[in-house]
């Protein structure tokens, strides 16, 4: 089963950026999508977005539209999520994920995310 390395979390002030990879540790040759989700203290895991691996189509959460990028790399096996002007509202663990062409989902250890106002 595939393993996903996340990487990139840590403690930023309001305004600042961020850049989250995940890396997958085999290639990824039957992959539909991979994509993100977070979970803040106390609160259920929510969706933040998500890239169609063989033609890179996008989607985002409307909290996240215009402020986050994802983007892939498919010699890399590896998906980034690029948060520009992060609030503090964006502190939470954020997890990739990878959806098989066939098969169930497979998620990361999660990488911690800490915005300071």
């Amino acid at each position: 089963q595939v393993q996903l390395v996340e990487s990139g979390g840590g403690l930023v002030q309001a305004g600042g950026s961020l850049r989250l990879s995940c890396t997958a540790s085999e290639r990824t040759f039957s992959t539909y999508a991979m994509g993100w989700f977070r979970q803040a203290p106390g609160k259920e895991r929510e969706y933040v977005a998500r890239i169609n691996w063989s033609s890179g189509s996008t989607a985002y959460a409307e909290s996240v539209k215009g402020r986050f990028t994802i983007s892939r790399d498919n010699a890399e096996n590896t998906v980034y999520l690029q948060m520009n002007s992060l609030k503090p509202d964006d502190t939470a663990v954020y997890y990739c994920y990878i959806d098989p062409s066939a098969g169930g989902r497979t998620w990361g250890q999660g990488t911690q995310v800490t915005v300071s106002s």
